[in-house]
């Protein structure tokens, strides 16, 4: 990792940065494929699959209750970034206003530019997770996902889907884009599960 935007974990770091991993300086923009445009005016969200279909447009996320968030981010190519300040909706929060089925364990994310990636409800639904709108006190740029993006701090970035428009629950765990494309269906970065870990 050159010098110049990324830097090794200080001692007193060691229990927030996962094993192999480094501190960038700013935060990289990694995206497959092109960035999606969307203005929040032509935005809308689905929930579909086994859950009480239904549809959110922006005012409808915004009337959500918010909040700001500090999060440390790890990302699957080696760099991590603590204590990013975000403010979005926390996915307890968005789960109380859906009408979910209880035989769902699992979603896909989908997102604007197709791209899709998995999670168990279990670690979809855990209380550190959220929607994200805002980056630094700004509207979230498209390079980082917005008008809005999934984070899951506690797995690799690829899990935090840019761009999100929907979410499918399901009965069953399903590849996503990298997952068919040889990553972990998981991705957990203290157990460094960067690749394989099919069922």
């Amino acid at each position: 990792m050159p010098r110049k935007f990324f830097e090794k974990p200080t001692p007193d770091q060691g229990d927030r940065v996962p094993p192999g991993q480094y501190l960038a300086k700013g935060f990289p923009v990694l995206s497959y494929g092109e960035t999606p445009q969307i203005s929040t005016d032509e935005w809308l969200f689905k929930v579909w699959g086994l859950v009480e279909s239904r549809s959110f447009d922006w005012s409808d996320f915004m009337n959500l209750p918010q909040q700001d968030f500090t999060a440390d981010f790890h990302c699957v190519t080696r760099w991590s970034k603590l204590d990013v300040q975000w403010t979005g909706v926390k996915v307890t929060d968005f789960l109380d206003a859906i009408n979910l089925d209880p035989q769902a364990t699992h979603i896909l994310q989908h997102c604007y530019g197709g791209y899709t990636t998995n999670l168990s409800l279990a670690d979809f639904a855990r209380p550190e997770n959220f929607f994200a709108h805002t980056l630094n006190g700004a509207p979230l740029p498209p390079d980082h996902g917005g008008p809005l993006r999934l984070v899951v701090p506690h797995l690799y970035a690829w899990k935090s889907a840019k761009w999100i428009k929907g979410i499918e629950f399901l009965d069953h765990d399903q590849e996503g884009f990298w997952e068919r494309n040889g990553y972990h269906m998981r991705g957990e970065p203290w157990a460094e599960e960067r690749y394989g870990g099919r069922k």
